[in-house]
């Protein structure tokens, strides 16, 4: 059985994590898969926006412990550097938007991987659960740095240091989540968000990532001159050209994602 799957269809790239007889644990050839896939989405012109998910009823529960103990003593850092860093780059970094279709439990690593996603839909079955320090680890995968400014650095403090289960309820109110919805209707309402992303400028929406990203950590002054640069590459865009035209012709536009 493939450890991940990704098909391709109207713009939108699914990628599933496929190990759930672990939950969809990380083990070697799975984050390296990963990694590929979104290099491959990233690249693929037909690809408008990425939904990332999980097989069966978790989304990810972390690291394989069981696997990683199998090949005897491991470098973390290593380990961080060449398998888990590139994938949360890669998220943030491509230029489109990523979907976290959050189906179940989002563990360690696997609650950084929907972290560092640009929209999140959890079933109502969901949590969300920063596991580390239970087995003596810090925050690795991102989760350090998109938990304190999503929540505030206290919440996020008792949330690392306790591993305190978060429901998909209390992620909403937390805005851990951008919506909670009932499992039967995941599919629906993932695929509708997908479908609104497949058809949006998404050259205005990769530098509306770019800038937002950029506003968590930049001062003001810095800000301003990044939107006036970006304004003037989106203001270029054909995307742009046909906004434009649309709303003279009173019509909706035909966005190429270019």
């Amino acid at each position: 059985m493939a450890a991940l799957l990704m098909d391709i269809q109207d713009g939108i790239a699914t990628i599933t994590l496929n190990r759930p007889e672990v939950y969809n644990a990380f083990n070697d050839p799975l984050s390296y898969e990963l990694q590929d896939a979104l290099k491959q989405a990233e690249k693929d012109a037909a690809v408008r926006v990425v939904v990332l998910t999980g097989a069966g009823k978790a989304f990810c529960s972390g690291q394989d412990l069981k696997a990683a103990m199998g090949s005897g003593k491991r470098n973390l850092s290593e380990s961080l550097h060449k398998r888990y860093n590139p994938i949360i780059r890669a998220i943030r970094n491509m230029p489109k938007p990523v979907i976290c279709r959050l189906n179940g439990v989002a563990a360690g690593a696997g609650c950084s991987l929907a972290l560092a996603c640009d929209i999140i839909i959890a079933s109502e079955e969901a949590t969300m659960i920063e596991i580390f320090v239970n087995i003596g680890l810090v925050l690795d995968s991102g989760s350090s740095y998109f938990l304190p400014r999503t929540i505030g650095y206290h919440r996020a403090f008792e949330l690392a240091t306790k591993a305190t289960p978060v429901t998909a309820t209390e992620a909403l109110q937390m805005g851990l989540v951008n919506q909670v919805v009932p499992t039967k209707e995941l599919d629906a309402t993932v695929q509708a968000e997908a479908a609104y992303y497949a058809a949006a400028p998404t050259k205005a929406i990769a530098l509306m990532k770019k800038m937002l990203t950029k506003g968590m950590t930049s001062h003001l002054d810095e800000v301003l001159e990044y939107e006036a640069y970006c304004q003037e590459i989106a203001g270029n865009s054909a995307d742009n050209a046909e906004g434009i035209q649309a709303f003279v012709e009173k019509r909706k536009p035909a966005f190429k994602g270019a």
